[in-house]
């Protein structure tokens, strides 16, 4: 067979670090092992049902049967509109101000091509989403990463950053709640965000993934709630977390109108929008009931109270996540983050990830996602407590 290589463009992307976990936990399924996967990002729960009879119903209309309009329909625009100024008192312009997605990464891989050329800067979180970089690969642009810190709450230190890379840097990544750390953001921090991005001329995306799941009755501030946020910046959101409806591929991004127009160019020459279905039931998602949300908030601080106090109980000194539906816990000493996932996987039969695996200061601590039943945490915290490496 003829063998064609590939572009350099493919040879520059980042290697994927989780591809070596998926091999491992594959090979440890093939051995028998009973395996509590916590290592993933997966929503665990089905899409609730009205929103799944919204798009059962409206896939029988033959209207959505013809190529979608190629930025999406007006009604889910004004869809998004309404959710916006009802969740966060934000006013948007459902032409100018919003753009449709095939999901909230698309967006995040997207945006780099939009804004970036070859030689820029991109500010990136450090630990962070891997696939921010992805997108600032394809661009061919650099990184400039931003730490995120325990003793600044996992929020970026400004300070840190010179000013000769924030006169280069054109986008700043931003994501709260976190992944992987679980942390929230504060209006002073998103301020003092606004701040430097009208300084240095930024494009701040703050990617709102886990903008609905916050803890302790704290919800979740969007950084367009903080004035001048839309003049410098969007905000992606997804509705595989919010709603369970991961597999769908559908999110949206609003914001900054010049930023808007850039995703929706591109994605003209990409795309045809998306199936007028899944619109359809994502506008149904947005409009109806939420009661749907708050009862995944509390499933999911129920099974964080209960790892979190089962962990504690075996003697291992973590903090509860303040939102997303991650755990962010240290790793005991003298293990490397990869050599802990390891060991648990191995001995415990336990699957988490690595923090070396979203940047260079995610060293140290190991991801754990809240998508699996109580008993079933609880039993993952059994079985790392029967190591005795902790206490």
């Amino acid at each position: 067979m003829q063998h064609f290589d590939q572009s350099e463009l493919l040879k520059q992307l980042p290697k994927q670090f989780f591809a070596s976990l998926v091999e491992k936990v594959g090979k440890s399924l093939e051995k028998g092992h009973d395996l509590i996967n916590l290592g993933q990002g997966n929503p665990d729960q089905p899409t609730p049902a009205h929103i799944v009879d919204a798009l059962q119903q409206a896939a029988s209309n033959p209207k959505y049967h013809r190529y979608s309009p190629f930025r999406g329909y007006s009604f889910l625009k004004e869809a998004i509109v309404q959710f916006y100024k009802r969740e966060y008192g934000v006013n948007l312009d459902p032409e100018k101000e919003v753009a449709i997605l095939f999901g909230g990464k698309a967006g995040l891989v997207e945006i780099p091509l939009c804004l970036l050329n070859p030689g820029d800067v991109a500010l990136v979180p450090d630990p962070g989403y891997p696939d921010y970089w992805s997108g600032i690969a394809l661009a061919r642009a650099k990184m400039e990463m931003m730490p995120l810190r325990q003793e600044n709450h996992f929020l970026p230190d400004y300070r840190e950053l010179s000013p000769t890379v924030l006169e280069k840097a054109s986008v700043m990544f931003l994501n709260y709640p976190n992944n992987p750390t679980g942390a929230v953001a504060t209006e002073s921090f998103f301020a003092e965000t606004v701040s430097l991005a009208e300084k240095y001329g930024i494009c701040v995306v703050h990617d709102f993934a886990y903008g609905a799941i916050g803890f302790d009755g704290k919800k979740p501030i969007s950084f367009l709630q903080i004035d001048g946020a839309k003049e410098v910046g969007v905000e992606i959101y997804t509705f595989s977390k919010t709603y369970n409806m991961a597999g769908w591929r559908i999110g949206f991004a609003v914001g900054n109108e010049h930023v808007i127009e850039a995703l929706n160019l591109l994605q003209d020459h990409l795309y045809v929008s998306l199936f007028g279905a899944i619109q359809e039931a994502a506008a149904v998602a947005l409009l109806s009931s939420q009661q749907c949300v708050r009862e995944l908030v509390a499933l999911y601080e129920r099974r964080r109270n209960t790892l979190i106090g089962a962990l504690r109980e075996i003697g291992w000194e973590v903090k509860a996540p303040a939102g997303s539906f991650f755990a962010w816990l240290p790793v005991p000493k003298p293990f490397t983050s990869e050599q802990f996932a390891d060991l648990l996987l191995e001995q415990a039969h336990v699957v988490v990830a690595p923090g070396i695996g979203f940047g260079a200061h995610g060293e140290g601590y190991v991801r754990v996602g809240l998508l699996a039943e109580e008993e079933r945490l609880k039993e993952a915290a059994t079985r790392i407590g029967r190591l005795k490496l902790f206490g």
